[in-house]
């Protein structure tokens, strides 16, 4: 798993946003301290949270499992712009066969549980796929057999609001243990100095 932060709004303007209710443009200082504390105080404390949403976050993901992406897919306050299977499925044309035991070939491909028959059983599925690629079976068609640990990428855009729904529930023990792992990484993606509007939303360990 790969995590990129591409481009993210700067605090000024979510302060500067906030500061439109009350016309107190005066008293901000560019994202600094006062800014810094106002949208903490605004956004979070007093659970204005619509203003957080004019702080947004561009991430380029890596190397995650389709099954992510439908987890990913049900956050529908996000924008998602994924690799296409439809035009890259033909990578594996060229492939050699893929045996079961050989999961350092097939990891190119797919993401790994750590369960040993649930992992050949992805890598028989893999093989069976490049099989039909092989075949005048069409893209569109072929891709009904994907296995759901294949891997994808995407480009995920989010607004801070939502980030914190999606980092209070997605950090929680009862998460899938790959988006749970996709959330802590995103976090940590986070500028340093926005953390603080994300922080009580991680779950953290006793």
């Amino acid at each position: 798993m790969q995590i990129k932060l591409l481009n993210f709004t700067p605090l000024w303007v979510c302060a500067h946003a906030t500061r439109t209710c009350w016309q107190s443009f005066a008293k901000g200082d560019n994202g600094g301290e006062k800014d810094c504390e106002l949208i903490d105080r605004v956004g979070n404390k007093f659970k204005h949270a619509s203003t957080l949403e004019h702080l947004s976050y561009n991430f380029y993901i890596k190397e995650i499992s389709r099954a992510l992406l439908q987890e990913l897919a049900r956050h529908r306050m996000a924008s998602l712009s994924v690799k296409s299977t439809r035009y890259t499925l033909k990578e594996l044309k060229n492939e050699q066969e893929f045996i079961a035991d050989d999961l350092k070939r097939a990891e190119k491909y797919l993401v790994f549980t750590g369960n040993s028959d649930v992992d050949k059983a992805s890598i028989t599925a893999l093989e069976n796929l490049r099989k039909i690629l092989n075949t005048n079976v069409s893209l569109d068609i072929a891709k009904y057999c994907l296995p759901e640990s294949y891997k994808t990428e995407l480009t995920w855009t989010i607004n801070a609001r939502s980030l914190q729904n999606f980092l209070s529930l997605r950090t929680s023990k009862s998460a899938l243990w790959e988006i749970r792992k996709l959330a802590y990484a995103i976090f940590e993606a986070l500028p340093e100095e926005h953390k603080f509007i994300f922080e009580d939303k991680i779950y953290k360990e006793n």
